[in-house]
C-alpha cells in the first residue's frame, strides 16, 4: 500500500489526489446486498477486493448470493463464464479483520444503524494505517458524526451508490464537516475509475436521491391503502405518464421494503417533516417479512430471478 501512495502525500501530510493507478485494493465491510454490488463492481474494474463478514455463515451465503447473480447475468446475456470467472478470482472472502490492513480505500456497507457504523469505524481506525480512506454507503446518516468516532475525520467521506451498483451508473459523493478537499478528489477519482458519475453533495439528511424519491414512493404506498387505485394502477400510471422504467412500488421491492422503513423512520427523526412518516402499509408488509425481491414478496411476488409473478395481495 506505500508503494501505491507513494507520491500522494503533499507536505501538509495530506493524502492528495490519486494518479491513474492509484486504486489498487478495496476492502468492502458487509456482505448484503449493497456489499455484493460494490464488491462486483469494484472486481469488474480490474481492483482487488476483500470482502469482510461477521463470520462463516454470513460469508458463505454473501458468495452463494454473489455467483448466483453472476449466473442469472450470464443467462441474460450481460456477463460471460470467463468475466464471472475473472470477478470473483479478485474478489477475497473473509472473516479476518486484519486483511483489510493493506487496502487502499475501506467501504462500509453494513445495516443503516448509527452506532454500529461509528463502532465499526473506530475499530478499523485502529486497525488501517493513517492513510486509508474511509467510506461508508450510509443514504440517511451523519457522515460527520460517523467520522468523529476515528482520528482521521478529513479523511472520511461518504460514497451514496444505489441498487443495483453495477447497473446504476450514479454515486453521491457526500462530505463531512471535516472532510479535506484531497479526500473528495481521491474519491472522485474513485468513482471515475468504477464508471460512476459523481455528483458531489454536502451532507444533509437524505442527501439527494433518497430525500427526493422517498415521499413519492411513500405517497404511492397512501394511494394503493386509501384504494385510490390498485398496486399495478399506480405502477401504469407512474410508468405512461412519467415515462419511468418502473414504478414506485416495483422500485420500492427493489430497494427492499426494511431498508426503506428504516430510512424513513431516520429522515423523520431528523427532520420532523410529516412527508416522511412511513405509510402504515409499508411497516405491515416489513412485518410480515415482506421485505420485497430479497425475500420473494413484497408489494408484488418475484421468482427466483428477481422477476415479478404475481401482484398485491394483503
Amino acid at each position: 500500500m506505500a508503494e501505491n501512495l507513494e507520491g500522494l502525500v503533499n507536505e501538509n501530510n495530506m493524502v492528495a489526489s490519486p494518479g491513474e493507478d492509484t486504486v489498487k485494493s478495496v476492502a468492502v465491510i458487509g456482505g448484503g446486498t449493497m456489499g455484493q454490488g460494490l464488491a462486483q463492481t469494484v472486481s469488474q474494474h480490474g481492483i482487488e477486493v476483500i470482502l469482510l463478514e461477521k463470520d462463516d455463515k454470513r460469508l458463505h451465503r454473501a458468495m452463494a448470493d454473489l455467483k448466483e447473480k453472476l449466473d442469472q447475468q450470464i443467462t441474460r446475456w450481460s456477463l460471460t463464464e470467463s468475466d464471472k470467472r475473472a470477478i470473483l478470482a479478485r474478489i477475497e472472502g473473509t472473516t479476518a479483520v486484519e486483511k483489510v490492513e493493506e487496502c487502499d480505500l475501506l467501504i462500509e456497507a453494513i445495516p443503516e444503524i448509527n452506532e454500529e457504523k461509528k463502532h465499526l469505524f473506530k475499530t478499523m481506525d485502529e486497525i488501517c494505517p493513517p492513510e486509508t480512506i474511509f467510506i461508508t454507503n450510509t443514504s440517511t446518516l451523519s457522515i460527520t458524526e460517523i467520522a468523529a468516532a476515528t482520528t482521521r475525520e478529513d479523511q472520511v467521506i461518504g460514497m451514496h451508490f444505489l441498487n443495483p451498483v453495477p447497473r446504476i451508473p450514479l454515486v453521491e459523493i457526500v462530505r463531512g464537516l471535516k472532510t479535506s478537499d484531497a479526500t473528495f478528489q481521491y474519491v472522485k477519482r474513485f468513482a471515475e475509475m468504477l464508471d460512476k458519475t459523481a455528483v458531489e453533495v454536502f451532507e444533509y439528511p437524505g442527501y439527494v436521491t433518497t430525500r427526493v424519491i422517498l415521499p413519492m414512493i411513500n405517497e404511492a404506498m397512501y394511494v394503493v391503502m386509501e384504494g385510490v387505485a390498485s398496486a399495478e394502477g399506480v405502477e401504469t400510471a407512474m410508468q405512461l405518464g412519467f415515462r419511468f422504467d418502473e414504478g414506485p412500488l416495483s422500485l420500492a421491492d427493489r430497494m427492499g421494503l426494511d431498508e426503506l422503513l428504516s430510512w424513513m423512520e431516520t429522515l423523520f427523526r431528523e427532520l420532523g417533516d410529516m412527508k416522511y412518516r412511513p405509510c402504515p402499509i409499508l411497516k405491515k408488509l416489513v412485518h410480515a417479512g415482506r421485505l420485497g425481491r430479497k425475500s420473494g414478496h413484497g408489494f408484488f411476488q418475484y421468482d427466483e430471478q428477481g422477476r415479478k409473478v404475481g401482484g398485491f395481495e394483503m
